[in-house]
């Protein structure tokens, strides 16, 4: 059975930005079908239509199917398990920089957009029933995701927590094309010893 990876981008982001081509890489070649897909409008994040876009990208769920998500793409990841019909299982999901809170948002229009997103409330027990592998991975710099939303994840998600030392928001502006201990909390989550 073909093992399969979705990796969800952010906001403002594609498929081809940050660490998701060396880990699209990483995987293929350990034999995993990895899909990163395009989502819509990611200037303006909409929780519907990205959530849709994963449904319409996952297809039919098993344990077989993990998920990886940056920034808004955690929160997708998160909306779119608590959609599944109920005795739904994945293997297992990362969160790198997830967030429940945004309080460094500068512009009105950031604001506007994030509101729903953070407003919207997120079933994490329902969550929790369809994997007990998670992982949340945060940087004790990150400009955008408070620290302190690690414990959330922890306390709401029951998450293994992984802070890395200073690699913001784990991303392009912050230098960031690899991203090992992603590779490396996965291929434990996926029960291979990553040689």
């Amino acid at each position: 059975m073909t093992k399969k990876v979705i990796l969800v981008h952010g906001w403002g982001g594609n498929p081809e930005n940050n660490w998701f081509p060396w880990l699209k890489k990483n995987l293929e070649e350990k034999d995993f079908e990895v899909i990163v897909p395009k989502m819509p409008n990611a200037e303006e994040p909409e929780i519907n239509s990205w959530v849709e876009k994963l449904r319409e990208v996952s297809g039919d769920v098993n344990e077989n199917v993990y998920f990886i998500g940056h920034s808004i793409g955690c929160q997708t990841i998160m909306r779119y398990l608590e959609q599944l019909p109920a005795g739904s299982k994945v293997g297992g999901v990362i969160f790198v920089a997830g967030f429940f809170n945004l309080p460094n948002l500068e512009t009105d229009e950031e604001k506007e957009i994030a509101k729903p997103w953070l407003e919207t409330p997120i079933d994490t027990d329902k969550i929790k029933r369809i994997t007990n592998d998670i992982v949340a991975v945060f940087s004790d710099d990150d400009p955008d995701v408070p620290l302190d939303d690690s414990k959330l994840f922890q306390e709401r998600l029951g998450a293994k927590i992984v802070i890395e030392h200073e690699k913001e928001h784990f991303s392009d502006d912050a230098g960031i094309k690899e991203l090992p201990i992603v590779l490396n909390e996965f291929f434990v989550m996926a029960g291979m010893d990553g040689n």
